[in-house]
């Protein structure tokens, strides 16, 4: 049964629609919501009066562009951490005061605290520091670096009119296209791309707004956007979600057991199943002998296991974990080229002596 919270049942089918293009990718023009509304029969302003509505019922998160952090020179990992039950939301407060800290979730598991963090290419404490500090500061018995060893596919594209289905479709961003894109950014990069990163105001020309604000045309921002989209630095420009608000109640990170020699073919084959929003090989440990992720969002945790059934019987393996978010401590973006995260290091640093 689809959720009956105040947000989704004021949502109509247009609003489905729209949140169903907008996920996708967001117009980069000098009157996007106008080249929104056209597919749907919409003016404009009546695009930015639905998107004003969805932000306020918090359906809609953020609309901006997504930056592929390992393109940018940042190192990121997820990691997983046991904390003693007593001390997990003072453990998810400090893990939280990194800036680098994008996600925080509780999940069912003894390993119980779930993050993502990300740490710039000047980072003094560097990547495996920094977890360190963060590992001493939370309290944590237990704590597991999960970087990415093979990206297939990033992408969180929520289906408004379906829900998760175990319905395929090519991947929108990959390996391919990680190991394809320019990692050569410039000043003038970084300029463009701290304009991109903030949400993008609601008014019928913002890219004029935006070039206002770092000096520069509607024309030569737009332009430096598409290149950096060229040059597969930002993945797409589009809308993200507040999956729950959105119907969507439950996430399952599937975890599998797959043979060493298997988890290629089988994660480009959990790569096409459109429910899946990211797909990711990573390390193994002894305690934690699950190689490959893949996570799925639905309206119930019935939906997410019927597809994480349908992923293991394609594929024959049987050796699975769903891990439920059962809290949410933070899920924001990571800023990039921004001096929070100077600070944070310089007031931490300490930690490690």
């Amino acid at each position: 049964m689809v959720s009956t919270t105040p947000s989704t049942r004021m949502m109509d089918s247009v609003d489905k629609d729209l949140l169903n293009l907008i996920q996708r990718e967001f117009p980069l023009e000098r009157e996007p919501f106008a080249a929104l509304g056209r597919p749907l029969g919409l003016a404009g302003d009546e695009v930015i009066r639905r998107i004003e509505a969805l932000k306020r019922g918090r359906v809609i998160r953020q609309i901006s562009a997504i930056f592929d952090t390992r393109v940018l020179g940042y190192q990121s990992t997820l990691v997983a951490a046991s904390i003693p039950a007593e001390k997990l939301n003072s453990a998810a407060k400090a893990i939280n005061s990194h800036p680098g800290v994008s996600h925080n979730y509780e999940r069912n598991n003894p390993f119980n605290l779930w993050y993502t963090v990300a740490v710039p290419p000047d980072s003094r404490l560097g990547l495996e520091g920094t977890v360190d500090v963060l590992h001493k500061i939370s309290g944590a018995e237990k704590t597991r670096i999960l970087p990415t060893l093979k990206l297939f596919k990033i992408g969180v594209t929520l289906d408004m009119n379906a829900g998760a289905t175990a319905k395929k479709e090519a991947p929108q961003y990959g390996e391919s296209d990680r190991a394809g894109a320019d990692r050569n950014v410039s000043d003038e990069d970084k300029a463009a791309i701290q304009a991109l990163q903030e949400d993008i105001p609601l008014t019928p020309r913002p890219f004029d707004l935006w070039g206002r604000q770092v000096g520069l045309g509607y024309e030569d921002l737009l332009e430096r956007a598409y290149d950096l989209q060229r040059r597969k630095i930002m993945r797409r420009f589009s809308a993200v979600l507040y999956h729950r608000k959105a119907g969507f109640r439950a996430n399952a990170m599937g975890v599998w057991k797959v043979p060493e020699d298997r988890v290629e073919e089988v994660g480009q084959a959990f790569a096409q199943y459109q429910a899946v929003s990211h797909c990711y090989q990573r390390p193994v440990y002894e305690d934690w002998p699950y190689a490959l992720f893949s996570m799925v969002h639905g309206r119930s945790e019935e939906e997410c296991e019927a597809v994480l059934d349908a992923m293991g019987e394609e594929t024959g393996l049987t050796e699975r974990l769903s891990l439920y978010s059962t809290r949410e401590y933070k899920k924001t973006r990571v800023r990039y080229f921004t001096p929070e995260m100077e600070a944070w290091e310089r007031l931490y640093a300490g930690v490690l002596r």
